[in-house]
């Protein structure tokens, strides 16, 4: 090859031209290390063992030349993506539909537990192209003959050395040996334990072995605070936020497309300088909207994760996760869009209780501290609005002393004064209702929004004020869970108070996002938030119930709630009325 791996782009390789359009849409220009040295690797016939940290682009690396194998006129699996969790499915699924959307015919389906058959079935009776998932649902799908493998061209194992720590080296040799012997194999992990090496040996035929050297990571430049949503909306508080923050460019995270048109929106309508970047746009309106950002005629932008890679604008001095993103990985590529060129920056975060055990995991990828803080009130906003008026008027009246008709104009003033209509007050006055209209000076005072009635305080048959259930160490409201299954039940001796003690203990996770707990013979079925860290899940596998090793994984399962005892009707005081279509609604 003529050139150097430093001087090497996406355009020298030998990618689908229809890849290398949507590449140059998205914003990628340079490869990263492994995507140097892997992409011209696959595309040459070998298979690959990479070794490469979380964060270096492993998914463009492997993704791309699988693109580049496919034939969209046959419908049936071409390419296989298996990696340890959920979150990374969905993840890899979405930058694989982002790096193919100009290559008509090629469709991408995401399979894992804890979701239901039907649509991942009917995804792959359709013959798609590329099936990303996870271990145990990949194996359920084979045996019951509906992922069809015969005509695989490229089979990708993702993040090797945590599917080992996740207890499924087995499940891997199981799919492993589904594969064609024809297909084309690639495994890439941050770690090379001797049972990744030994699989590598296995099911590689003659693998290039890419090392990437790890990069330490550093301290952040960047200043993380958080704002736990209550007492107004999330698009007040965003609007608030931006009014009293001192930002140069503001990135904006929300999870949808449309999110990113209705938050823009939005800001419009409040007189700030935003846009949506979103997947929607194509190469050319992409350009503008970044150049635009650069040049300061957009000061703000409302994007998604996918588009936002790649993204490198120097002036972005804050970032704002509006909604967080799906994995700890994902906050930490976010955030990184900030603190650019040596610069420091600031990285801005709304969560709800329920996700308030996300932001410890955050402190620890990060290796830095998520501070708590609170959006101005009403009336701290109000009072930062008329010093702003004021620091304008006396800035205003030093650059008036030199302005070509200062002169006109203290003349004029002159002579509404002398006659005497208008008193210096008056004018004043006059001058500060003007700009009140345009921009209220005094805002009404804050009316807390109303939550939904399940996180509203509560009363006893009595009429007395009870607290939330979470606050009587029961479970936290409005949580969405996962079923996890654990290899600990009653033949073991467990209790349910063992199971909550030792995630609780392990994880540092407060009890009340621990939800129902369901005792079998020899398991246990067990409820937890969904979006669970990685990190989290690999003190969970390796914790211990009763001496016995816990092994936590995602289940098909459902915990079964159990049956309430029957009520005397004598017993059951005043009939309670139920709430109906005036239920209060609750917005973000």
């Amino acid at each position: 090859m003529s050139k150097t791996q430093s001087s090497l782009s996406f355009s020298d390789m030998a990618l689908p031209s229809a890849v290398l359009e949507q590449l140059n849409a998205m914003g990628f220009e340079t490869p990263t290390p492994i995507q140097q040295q892997s992409i011209p690797a696959l595309l040459e016939g070998n298979d690959v063992l990479g070794e490469a940290q979380t964060g270096t682009g492993k998914t463009a690396a492997f993704g791309l030349p699988a693109l580049a194998k496919i034939d969209p006129s046959l419908k049936q699996t071409q390419v296989l993506v298996v990696t340890p969790t959920r979150e990374l499915a969905i993840q890899v699924a979405e930058a694989l539909e982002g790096f193919s959307k100009k290559m008509r015919g090629v469709g991408v389906a995401t399979v894992y537990g804890g979701a239901a058959f039907g649509p991942q079935v009917k995804a792959l009776k359709q013959g798609t192209s590329i099936v990303v998932g996870t271990p145990g649902r990949l194996i359920d799908l084979l045996n019951k003959n509906v992922l069809q493998l015969d005509g695989l061209k490229v089979a990708v194992l993702d993040e090797a050395d945590e599917m080992l720590n996740m207890g499924f080296i087995e499940d891997i040799e199981t799919i492993l040996k589904g594969v064609p012997e024809t297909a084309q194999r690639a495994l890439f992990s941050a770690t090379m334990p001797n049972a990744i090496r030994k699989l590598a040996k296995t099911f590689l035929n003659k693998p290039l072995n890419i090392q990437i050297e790890a990069v330490a990571r550093e301290k952040a430049t960047i200043k993380q605070k958080a704002w736990k949503v209550q007492g107004m909306t999330k698009m007040t508080a965003l609007t608030r936020l931006l009014e009293v923050t001192p930002y140069q460019r503001a990135l904006i995270f929300v999870r949808t497309r449309q999110d990113t048109m209705d938050v823009a929106e939005l800001l419009q309508r409040s007189g700030f300088k935003a846009s949506p970047l979103s997947g929607d746009l194509n190469q050319a309106q992409r350009e503008q909207t970044v150049s635009q950002l650069r040049s300061g005629h957009i000061e703000i932008l409302v994007a998604t994760d996918v588009v936002a890679r790649g993204l490198d604008v120097p002036e972005i001095t804050h970032v704002i996760n509006y909604d967080l993103p799906s994995d700890t990985e994902s906050y930490v590529h976010r955030i990184g869009r900030t603190g650019r060129a040596g610069r420091s920056g600031e990285a801005i975060l709304f969560f709800r209780a329920k996700e308030r055990h996300l932001l410890r995991h955050y402190e620890r990828l990060t290796n830095a501290p998520v501070e708590f803080f609170e959006v101005p009130n009403a009336n701290q906003l109000s009072q930062h609005r008329q010093q702003q008026l004021l620091e304008k008027l006396q800035a205003s009246m030093q650059a008036d002393s030199a302005h070509a008709d200062s002169d006109k104009l203290k003349k004029l003033l002159g002579q509404w004064l002398e006659s005497g209509e208008l008193s210096a007050e008056d004018i004043a006055l006059a001058l500060l209702t003007e700009q009140h209209k345009q921009r209220p000076l005094f805002l009404k005072e804050d009316r807390p929004v109303r939550e939904m009635r399940s996180e509203r305080p509560g009363r006893n048959e009595r009429g007395d004020k009870r607290k939330p259930r979470a606050e009587r160490g029961g479970r936290a409201a409005d949580i969405d869970f996962d079923t996890y299954k654990i290899q600990v039940g009653k033949e073991h001796g467990a209790r349910p108070g063992d199971i909550v003690g030792a995630i609780a203990n392990e994880a540092s996770m407060d009890s009340k996002y621990i939800g129902q707990i369901q005792l079998f013979d020899n398991h246990a079925l067990v409820q937890l938030p969904k979006g669970m860290p990685k990190d989290v899940m690999h003190v969970l596998k390796k914790a211990r119930v009763r001496q016995q090793p816990m092994g936590l994984e995602l289940s098909d399962e459902q915990v079964k709630r159990a049956p309430r005892p029957p009520r005397d009707r004598d017993a059951r005081g005043p009939k309670r009325r139920q709430a109906g279509k005036g239920a209060a609604r609750r917005f973000n």
